[in-house]
């Protein structure tokens, strides 16, 4: 009895400890690493004497870096804006019980098992000019049809919006979906009894019921949108010029293309401020929501 009451109590603390040392040290550890080499004179390599908040202010003061930030802007709001819209829309259609649910269903999430390098890369065919979409319309007759997005510096970053929406909005599909197949069916049952329209009863009572998984979609969402690197190096490299350059390609090309290790790990720390300034306020009014709740 003492031996199976200690089993209980330690074996499973004993089977978590390798993945909680390893997350301390590969992912906390890491963390405080770059904080301490955002506070050091690096350059090539790290240097580990303190030079206060020198980085900060270097980094602060280029342009290229406010670039950056207000292209994150641009794209997260619109990214996270659209793919809400659009996973929800595709979730309460689904949510009928149509013809073929399980073929759509597949059919929406299918660019979800791909990465964002392979998105990119087709995304970066398609709206390139002289083999793309633009070139696609002018063989069908349409000479004067102009789609030069991507090499347009006002308006490379919202293809960036277009893949990445079009990546993301079947996982919130599915998302909602799941938290829609999840409401009781006797609330929806006895709205209609009282004479409800269907419109009125997502409005009022089935979407307000989806507050948790909005909160989920949400952060998952502003976690993709701030680390987006891979997605946008596929299909602008950041360009043209800084006209797609977000936080994350700024940190990779100043930490290991040119040269100021400092000055990149500044940037992630503030890439790490950016996501807490996000997901603490959010995850006190879920909680403080919660609470009333009960």
């Amino acid at each position: 009895m003492q031996a199976s009451r200690f089993a209980d109590r330690w074996l499973p603390r004993l089977v978590l400890s390798p993945t909680l040392a390893a997350s301390a040290v590969f992912v906390y550890g890491f963390i405080a690493l770059t904080g301490y080499l955002s506070l050091t004179p690096s350059r090539m390599m790290p240097r580990f004497e303190y030079a206060g908040l020198v980085n900060y202010t270097a980094l602060f003061e280029l342009d290229r870096w406010w670039t950056a930030a207000y292209n994150l802007g641009v794209f997260g709001a619109l990214f996270i804006a659209i793919s809400l819209a659009i996973g929800l829309a595709l979730a309460v259609l689904l949510d009928q019980r149509i013809r073929a649910e399980g073929a759509l269903r597949a059919v929406y999430l299918y660019p979800m098992a791909l990465s964002f390098i392979v998105t990119g890369a087709a995304w970066k065919w398609i709206l390139n000019p002289e083999l793309g979409l633009e070139n696609a319309v002018r063989q069908w007759g349409f000479a004067d049809f102009t789609f030069d997005w991507l090499v347009d510096p006002d308006m490379a970053i919202y293809t960036v919006v277009v893949a990445g929406v079009w990546q993301s909005s079947g996982f919130v599909m599915a998302l909602f979906l799941a938290g829609l197949r999840g409401i009781d069916d006797s609330i929806i049952k006895a709205a209609q009894v009282d004479g409800a329209s269907l419109p009125a009863i997502y409005r009022r009572i089935v979407i307000p019921s989806l507050r948790p998984v909005f909160f989920s979609v949400f952060l998952i969402l502003a976690h993709i949108a701030i680390k987006s690197f891979d997605l946008v190096m596929a299909l602008t490299g950041g360009g043209p010029g800084t006209a797609s350059t977000v936080p994350a390609v700024f940190m990779y090309q100043y930490s290991f293309t040119r040269g100021q290790l400092g000055v990149g790990a500044a940037s992630a720390m503030m890439m790490l401020a950016t996501v807490l300034a996000v997901l603490v306020p959010m995850m006190y009014m879920e909680t403080k929501g919660t609470r009333r709740g009960h």
